[in-house]
């Protein structure tokens, strides 16, 4: 009890340690909003043919008549009330929408890592075990296509083939079709409430719909994955201690997961955080050729309709996200090795 509350303070002053930064992408994703072309006011009120005085009222209403220093500091002081704004384009507060939002981004993305975790770490070990070898050089083969085709398309590629050819995906229209009720909210995440309802026909038709969005995401983070993976192995192996494993004849299969895998397990943990960080907040294309509706192609939309609270609160959400999955992997480092310090 005593190591988990060691834990927890040092995983809160990292915490607290995080704090200016967030401060500072707060100040400057806001002062970004402004010094992009276009008026917002101008947007909002039927275009560039509305009436000065409409445009004023819209100027007044969204606060951009006020100097820029007030506007920082009344953003900032709405922030630290947990208002992020009203988005103009939908009429809600900003921090609803990414409430609603959010869970399908972070479904699709948890999605997208698992698989491609199963493979790229399989795939890593493998090209260690045998390495300058056929599969060695298939996976590189594999990892350098991953990386070089564009998720959009590959994402329309998947559509074609398992949609349009085969028919054996759904209509890429979102998280469900419209032939399937949408089960009573309580976590927001569809798999996890269609099984709360017991509702399997449901989840089955939600889990179709994540298939092919799952893995596009997946084929573009598989490439890092499996190099880190084959890199760290290929080091572990090659350590003194594997091989003194070895000479005093210990089982193969304990040799790569007890003592080189677990050893190579801290560069895959930390790549893993950065991976899914970058999914998170860079998963707009696959949002919208699968029509999903999540957080980064809401804000996308925010961002062509100049409509500034959405991008702000979405940035302000992805930096306070990339924290939290900091201090996750800092934790997940102490049980992979717990002669690494938190700190």
């Amino acid at each position: 009890m005593s190591q988990f509350a060691s834990t927890a303070r040092r995983a809160g002053r990292r915490f607290v340690s995080s704090l200016p930064a967030l401060l500072g992408v707060l100040v400057f994703t806001f002062l970004l909003m402004r010094v992009l072309p276009g008026d917002p006011a101008v947007f909002f009120a039927s275009g560039p043919t509305a009436g000065k005085e409409e445009i004023e009222t819209i100027r007044k209403q969204m606060g951009l008549d006020k100097p820029m220093p007030e506007q920082l500091a009344r953003y900032m002081l709405d922030v630290a009330q947990g208002n992020l704004g009203n988005s103009l384009t939908t009429g809600q507060p900003v921090s609803k929408d990414l409430r609603e939002r959010l869970p399908a981004s972070l479904e699709l993305t948890f999605a997208a890592l698992l698989i491609a975790l199963l493979s790229a770490v399989p795939l890593g070990i493998a090209a260690a075990l045998k390495p300058n070898s056929l599969v060695d050089h298939g996976v590189r083969l594999l990892c350098a296509l991953g990386v070089c085709v564009p998720t959009f398309v590959s994402g329309l590629l998947l559509i074609y083939v398992f949609y349009y050819l085969l028919g054996y995906a759904p209509d890429p229209t979102g998280r469900i079709d419209i032939f399937t009720s949408q089960p009573p909210r309580m976590t927001g995440f569809l798999l996890i409430d269609f099984l709360l309802a017991g509702d399997l026909s449901g989840w089955w038709a939600a889990a179709s719909q994540l298939v092919l969005p799952a893995f596009t995401m997946a084929l573009f983070v598989v490439a890092p994955l499996a190099r880190i993976t084959r890199a760290a192995m290929l080091s572990s192996l090659g350590s003194d201690f594997v091989r003194t494993a070895r000479s005093i004849g210990l089982p193969r299969w304990r040799i790569v997961v007890v003592y080189a895998l677990r050893n190579a397990i801290l560069p895959v943990l930390t790549i893993t955080g950065i991976v899914f960080s970058t999914m998170l907040g860079a998963n707009v294309l696959v949002e919208k050729v699968f029509s999903w509706p999540g957080v980064a192609s809401y804000a996308l939309d925010a961002l062509l309709a100049s409509d500034y609270a959405p991008v702000q609160g979405f940035v302000l959400l992805m930096a306070f996200i990339f924290v939290i999955v900091n201090l996750v992997i800092d934790v997940l480092y102490g049980i992979a090795d717990p002669r690494i310090s938190i700190e």
